[in-house]
């Protein structure tokens, strides 16, 4: 008996992740890939293999000692923080993706660094800068150049939102720097989907990479980060661009990091700082004193500590406040600092140091809205809650830090000799810092420097008289 042939049989891999490209036979809920729920989606068709023919060389390749590396040169912006982050300017050619959340002020930044670059006021030369805005008309950004300062004769601004005249605008003005806010909001005609999927995301992103590539047009993309905090659209995104930098901020503080998270052709440990005001948005070249409160006299419960933004050391106070519970369950209340790892110190403290804090309420911050995740603040984050515990200040020109285990020793960490030395630099006399067998180095003149080697030595020094 013959048998009848099926048809109609799906392909070996039907189904297609649309951040990452993976494949399966059969759907699934979350991607085997990037682990990424909901983007696994039927193919449009079957996935066949193609082979590519050669084809002739435009430019045949040179041997590596004779390619021209002037082309690729930094070109600096004027703006200090900015030419930080990037590693010393914009290369030309790069393609720089920078998210934030909204309202954080990314379009404001480069708005500013689209004016500067193109007076060309550090090589005496203008430069030729395109704005392409998809999200607002030309006229509201107009009014927000007007308001920061941010005019100069040779920026052309654009609003476009389809691909195809945006590339249209790229050859006819051909600059040095190209703006794109925002590249979710551009779309091309000849790709099914919406403005801001990844299909039309993917193929937006391929398109400005191979002019910036081609005409070596330095390109800076604004993308859109989810309600997680990543970066919206395919994780291919990341991959395809050379720089991806992450704009920070709490809205209710005028203080804005900028960070390097991916950098091809610089360090991704730096940080720039940033102020914004109503008239724009300024660098702040030295922020160290942007995160230390100046009462005029000392206030139990406070001490500055010294934290590590990439390579720059910046000064951040603590501020504790114990208080009696009126309920069973004591609060713990912290702004800056994680919860999880204060509680620990409160368990250290009581149980290494002795100080009954078990039963109180805790209220621990940071000054000015900064964020301090590294260990290095552990010390200080104790001895500030020693220091609300017994209502005994500390000295004014005091600073602190190191990281704490749960035995009570305190451990050293990197850049203690920067970090002494940013203490120098702003006036502090006295200085508690973890025991390390390569010792502290030099020590700035004026500078007092204590090493500690556990909790108990540190605060056997600072409160003397007991507890």
């Amino acid at each position: 008996m013959a048998t009848r042939k099926k048809t109609g049989s799906r392909t070996a891999n039907a189904f297609r992740c649309t951040e990452c490209g993976w494949t399966t036979a059969k759907w699934v809920g979350r991607c085997g890939e990037c682990q990424s729920w909901g983007t696994v989606v039927e193919a449009s068709g079957p996935t066949t293999a193609k082979t590519t023919a050669a084809s002739s060389v435009q430019e045949p390749a040179k041997p590596i000692s004779q390619v021209d590396s002037r082309v690729a040169q930094y070109m600096s912006t004027c703006n200090p923080e900015f030419d930080r982050v990037l590693g010393g300017g914009l290369v030309p050619g790069a393609v720089i993706l920078m998210a934030g959340e909204p309202g954080v002020g990314k379009s404001t930044l480069l708005l500013d660094v689209a004016a500067t670059f193109a007076r060309g006021q550090s090589t005496g030369q203008p430069h030729r800068v395109l704005y392409i805005t998809g999200e607002e008309s030309a006229a509201q950004v107009k009014l927000r150049a007007d308001r920061i300062g941010a005019l100069a004769e040779t920026l052309y601004l654009t609003s476009e939102t389809d691909l195809g005249t945006a590339l249209a605008h790229i050859e006819e003005v051909n600059p040095d720097l190209l703006v794109v806010d925002s590249v979710q909001t551009l779309a091309s005609a000849e790709v099914e989907g919406s403005a801001g999927g990844a299909t039309q995301v993917r193929e937006v992103a391929a398109s400005l990479i191979s002019v910036a590539k081609s005409r070596n047009i330095c390109t800076l993309l604004v993308g859109h980060v989810t309600k997680e905090g990543t970066i919206a659209g395919p994780r291919l995104l990341e991959h395809l661009v050379d720089v991806v930098c992450q704009f920070e901020g709490d809205k209710h503080t005028p203080i804005r990091m900028l960070r390097a998270i991916k950098n091809r052709f610089g360090p991704t440990d730096e940080v720039g700082c940033f102020d914004m005001h109503e008239d724009g948005i300024a660098p702040v070249v030295d922020p160290s004193g942007l995160f230390v409160s100046r009462t005029p006299h000392p206030v139990a419960g406070t001490c500055v500590t010294v934290t590590m933004e990439g390579r720059r050391p910046l000064l951040a106070e603590v501020q504790a406040l114990l208080d009696q519970s009126s309920t069973p369950q004591p609060r713990r209340a912290t702004s800056g600092l994680d919860s999880s790892r204060i509680a620990m110190l409160l368990a250290v403290l009581q149980k290494r140091a002795g100080f009954k804090v078990g039963q109180l309420d805790c209220y621990i911050s940071t000054v000015g809205g900064v964020k301090i995740s590294e260990p290095s603040a552990d010390l200080a984050c104790v001895i500030a809650l020693a220091s609300a515990a017994q209502d005994k200040p500390l000295p004014r020109k005091l600073a602190v830090f190191g990281e704490v285990g749960l035995a009570g020793e305190v451990r050293a960490v990197p850049g203690i000799r920067q970090r002494i030395a940013e203490v120098g630099r702003l006036g502090f006399t006295h200085v508690i810092v973890p025991a390390s067998p390569a010792g502290v180095g030099e020590v700035p003149a004026g500078v007092s420097v204590r090493e500690v080697a556990s909790l108990a030595e540190a605060l056997s020094l600072l409160f003397p008289q007991g507890k």
